[in-house]
């Protein structure tokens, strides 16, 4: 079981950045997953971006090269640099945690979401 609490999202220009933080009610480490998500309206969720084992990081595509997933172990917090935004990037951003409990069975925790609006 772990909480996860968004924050860091608001309203951005075109091109700008921001920095969304994941904290965690407990620590990180061993958590298999940890990972962003966004939904715009009229869209299914997506993956941004995910750190897997500790390291290991993927990113959607239309994102590479200008967001960043990183972590911080000591703080329980998980961070989305997002740089060189642009107006489809408007969405709700979710934070998520897999926690593998077994072979076949994991499970999966989210956040309540926070708005990030990129417009002119």
């Amino acid at each position: 079981q772990v909480q996860l609490v968004e924050s860091g999202g608001g309203l951005v220009h075109p091109g700008g950045s921001l920095r969304l933080s994941c904290a965690a009610s407990r620590s990180i480490f061993s958590i298999y997953a940890m990972g962003w998500y966004r939904q715009a309206p009229g869209k299914e969720r997506e993956l941004v971006a995910a750190m897997i084992s500790g390291s290991r990081t993927n990113y959607t595509d239309s994102v590479k090269g200008r967001f960043t997933i990183s972590r911080d172990n000591a703080k329980n917090t998980v961070y989305l640099q997002m740089n060189s935004l642009k107006p489809e990037d408007t969405a709700v951003y979710y934070c998520n945690a897999k926690i593998i409990r077994g072979a076949g069975d994991s499970l999966s925790f989210w956040g309540q979401g926070t708005q990030v609006t990129v417009s002119s």
